[in-house]
């Protein structure tokens, strides 16, 4: 008798044998690459190199064979991987055109069907409008930037001897999301409120189904608990609202204030998914470019002196002013190496409405695409001695400095470009100024960069620091 995974294993490659002989069919020209096992495809060959120390290979390996375009089946979807930037480009301008946006099942139901990243059509056009609107220069240099300095200051006012930096970092961007979000101080709301975000977080890459994961069960409960609280916030601003009082220029005043009559529902969604986006992503990066800093001695010096060129123009207590920021030149090289190195976000699937014909291959109608950023940044051909961290590389007069744009796209680009992409560079940069201004450190423990599911350090990078005194600066 034929096992119950025998017979699987058969359905898998009849299917796929059945998929590759209905294409030929159409006389489609599928990029390189490979099916890999049946049904599992080459899952486990990427898994496993992102689990590594060294995660290229999964992608270098296939580009050597087949070129910067392949097709490959991953995740249970035939899929094709872009390191081909121009070909980058075009999955970016094409979003809601010839491609759609498309997530895993686990993200989806987390942040919920409001939420700007599954948002299509105009109303993502309006919402991310909107967003961008509340994190703009004009916003950042009137409102936001004395918010920023503040909040960060009283970070680190509590920090002495050891501290672990991802783990403040995210205290310091959660704390600041919720404020540009709902005007809200550091308290002991905020801070119960994010335990549960952690919560929330850890369920982004599990199977969706809470019978078999502990950890998406238990972060579907975060997420009610949250839905719950933010609900709360909601529907008191709303009241004040109607009644005429309590109006506040944050993003909830502007969805109330909106003629759209949002619901209660589609408020929390949106404003959950934007504490997510504030939460994870920018701490990693303040994170990183520390570690990335501290391995590299000449960039850190030079860093320090020109932050400590900033603060012998003022009073040792003076607020941050955006001429001092705009003054931070070198600060901005590094800014942009952290990003190139890092890639915290690696790229982004999409979904293929249509046969698309692109660089003499066809994305059939239906398949996955997945436009590799990180391929790119660390390709030599664009950038010489791709994979170290030198932030004099984008210096003006540097020839990577002067590449095309579609090279460089740590923030993605075209209709879903990041709205928060000028608020994460001033929010790192006025935590570097802050930091190195106050501090030295050196590593607690050795550190490692690990990729899966995201990128991050595997214990999170615990520092030793130390108070400069004030005759340094």
């Amino acid at each position: 008798m034929v096992s119950l995974p025998t017979l699987l294993l058969l359905f898998a490659a009849s299917a796929a044998i059945f998929l590759h002989r209905a294409l030929s069919r159409r006389k489609l020209r599928l990029p390189p690459g490979s099916y890999g096992l049946p049904f599992i495809g080459e899952t486990l060959q990427l898994i496993s190199a992102y689990k590594s120390a060294n995660p290229e290979p999964f992608m270098d390996e296939r580009v050597r064979r087949y070129g910067s375009i392949f097709m490959t089946h991953v995740f249970g979807e035939a899929t094709v991987f872009s390191a081909d930037p121009e070909l980058n480009r075009f999955i970016l301008q094409n979003e809601g055109k010839l491609l759609d946006c498309s997530y895993p099942g686990s993200i989806s139901n987390l942040l919920g069907k409001h939420s700007l990243l599954l948002m299509k059509g105009a109303l993502h056009k309006r919402m991310h409008s909107l967003t961008m609107s509340f994190a703009n220069s004009s916003i950042l240099k009137d409102h936001l930037l004395h918010d920023i300095d503040r909040l960060i200051g009283l970070n680190l006012d509590t920090w002495s001897d050891r501290v672990t930096l991802m783990d403040q970092a995210k205290k310091i961007t959660f704390e600041l999301t919720v404020k540009q979000l709902m005007s809200f101080d550091p308290d002991q709301w905020t801070e119960s409120l994010r335990k549960e975000y952690v919560l929330v977080i850890e369920g982004f890459f599990t199977l969706p189904l809470p019978l078999f994961s502990t950890t998406y069960r238990r972060a579907i409960k975060a997420r009610t608990k949250v839905a719950e609280a933010l609900t709360l916030v909601v529907r008191q601003r709303r009241e004040e609202y109607n009644e005429g009082k309590g109006k506040k220029s944050d993003m909830l005043g502007a969805l109330l204030a909106s003629g759209d009559h949002f619901s209660d529902e589609q408020i929390v969604d949106f404003l959950l998914a934007l504490l997510v986006a504030g939460y994870e992503t920018t701490s990693t990066i303040m994170t990183l470019a520390v570690k990335f800093l501290t391995e590299t001695p000449l960039a850190l010096a030079q860093l320090k002196e020109e932050h400590d060129q900033i603060r012998a123009r003022s009073d040792p207590g003076a607020p941050l002013e955006w001429t001092d920021y705009k003054s931070m030149v070198f600060t901005q090289h590094v800014v942009n190496e952290t990003l190139r190195v890092a890639n915290i976000i690696g790229g982004i699937f999409r979904r293929a409405t249509t046969d698309i014909n692109i660089k003499g291959y066809t994305i059939p109608k239906g398949w996955k695409v997945f436009a590799s950023f990180r391929a790119v940044h660390l390709n030599p051909e664009y950038y010489k001695d791709a994979r170290t961290f030198n932030p004099w590389r984008w210096q003006s007069n540097s020839s990577e400095a002067a590449n095309p744009a579609n090279v460089y796209t740590p923030f993605g680009g075209g209709p879903r470009l990041c709205p928060g992409y000028e608020l994460a560079r001033v929010v790192l940069s006025v935590f570097l100024h802050r930091f190195v201004t106050r501090f030295s450190w050196v590593p607690a423990e050795e550190d490692k960069l690990v990729f899966f599911p995201t990128t991050r350090t595997q214990k999170r990078y615990p520092i030793i620091v130390k108070r400069r005194s004030a005759n340094h600066v």
